[in-house]
């Protein structure tokens, strides 16, 4: 579906070139959910920008639907945007016009006769949640309530590809919650391929299928969500994951652990998928000479399963505690050993 080859994005600046994005490959197959993760200035928006020619790379290849869309003509450009719809951060909606305006908007571009105009609103409207705020003004909305009206209006040209430019970044939990939920249901309903920036793993982690990690305009790793919160590389990763799998009060609890039992070990335990409904512990008890204490634990939902980690202290001799981490590693199951006594 789309394909991206050598891309590199140099900017000039009074101060000299700035390369944004330097040298991406990057493959997303038709139907996935992609998600695109880095902290800020790490080169997203530019990257995402360049999947509809929003910002022209400086060099590479950028093919969408099988056509290379720097090769097309100026007028075929405007017919390849119209299969790539973009939501964004702040809305970007018409303060002037009503929702049922604002979704019109691109089909009037199109020229779309005005009742199969109607015909496409109403169908939106009801797809995104907005029933009854047909006539409504943005500034009578929520958040919430905007990002819908930019998805649908995003939508309303029937696009292969949607683009989301951390498009719930300006938005409470909850809410973001609501949109990640309407973001899968129109992946599912519609078989559309969806690209999403982020700096927040938690929207990696509830509705990606694929992740690529950004650091300094390159990406550093890629691959299943699955497989990257299973076995990080990258150190940027690890940060990335750490804010799914350890909560800040687990540093305190670690080392509160260790304090009262100093010739023990803390583990991490990860499951991916079945692992994580096995019952590993009680496995543990019946089976070696050792005191186990979990120390804290969170079992999460990613679009392939269940994502589980578990923090446990090991106490009693070493060489039974050896034969015990052995084992939880013959289950298939990650293990790390956070602090040795």
């Amino acid at each position: 579906m789309i394909s991206l080859q050598n891309i590199r994005k140099v900017f000039k600046t009074k101060d000299g070139p700035v390369v944004a994005v330097d040298g991406i490959d990057l493959t997303i197959n038709e139907g996935e959910i992609y998600g695109v993760i880095g902290y800020s200035g790490a080169g997203k928006s530019t990257l995402i920008r360049m999947l509809n020619l929003l910002e022209r790379p400086s060099e590479g290849v950028v093919e969408v639907a099988g056509r290379s869309l720097l090769k097309l003509s100026q007028k075929d450009l405007r017919k390849a945007r119209q299969e790539i719809g973009m939501i964004f951060q702040h809305f970007n909606l018409l303060w002037s016009r009503t929702v049922r305006e604002n979704i019109s908007f691109p089909l009037e571009i199109a020229g779309v006769k005005k009742s199969e105009r109607d015909r496409r609103v109403n169908e939106l409207i009801d797809l995104v949640g907005l029933q009854g705020r047909g006539e409504s003004y943005p500034s009578q909305l929520s958040g919430g309530q905007k990002q819908r009206v930019g998805i649908a209006r995003a939508l309303a040209n029937n696009p292969k590809v949607l683009l989301c430019d951390e498009a719930t970044s300006a938005l409470d939990p909850k809410t973001t919650d609501s949109i990640l939920d309407l973001l899968v249901d129109i992946n599912e309903k519609l078989g559309l391929t969806i690209i999403l920036i982020t700096h927040e793993m938690h929207v990696i982690r509830k509705i990606c299928h694929q992740v690529a990690v950004m650091e300094a305009g390159r990406i550093v790793e890629q691959g299943p969500v699955r497989e990257v919160f299973r076995k990080p590389k990258e150190n940027m990763t690890k940060e990335f994951v750490k804010q799914i799998t350890e909560p800040e009060e687990t540093v305190d609890a670690v080392t509160h652990m260790l304090a009262e039992h100093p010739d023990g070990r803390v583990v991490q335990l990860t499951f991916v998928g079945e692992e994580a409904e096995r019952p590993l512990i009680t496995q543990l008890i019946r089976h070696f000479d050792i005191e186990v204490n979990i120390v804290q634990g969170k079992i999460t939902k990613i679009q392939q399963g269940s994502y589980g980690t578990l923090f446990v202290a090991l106490n009693g001799d070493q060489t039974e505690i050896d034969r015990a981490i052995a084992f939880i590693r013959e289950k298939e199951v990650e293990v790390e050993v956070i602090v040795h006594a």
